[in-house]
């Protein structure tokens, strides 16, 4: 057994964070895309800005996504390259 439990409540986090279908969404589509800004996530999920923009906030808070700032515009991008790999794992799955 791993002493560590820590690093098991610190991937269990992320996992929930994950866990939404809509911050799941967000993150494939960032891989895809490799960033973008939160017009075309709206426009692409068919939600309200409030609501995205409410997901890309947790997504940051859990350091899954980080946001770069050019002008007006604010673009997102995958952060934390475990959240790669896991995204990667569970749509490979449904191809």
């Amino acid at each position: 057994m791993d002493s560590n439990i820590q690093s098991f409540y610190d991937t269990a986090e992320l996992l929930k964070t994950l866990g939404h279908p809509v911050r799941l969404c967000i993150v494939n589509g960032l891989l895809n895309k490799e960033s973008c800004n939160v017009s075309y996530m709206q426009q692409c999920l068919s939600l309200p800005q409030s609501t995205v923009s409410q997901h890309l906030a947790k997504l940051r808070a859990a350091g899954i996504i980080e946001a770069e700032r050019s002008g007006l515009e604010v673009r997102y991008r995958i952060k934390d390259e475990r959240v790669k790999r896991i995204v990667q794992a569970l749509t490979a799955a449904e191809e």
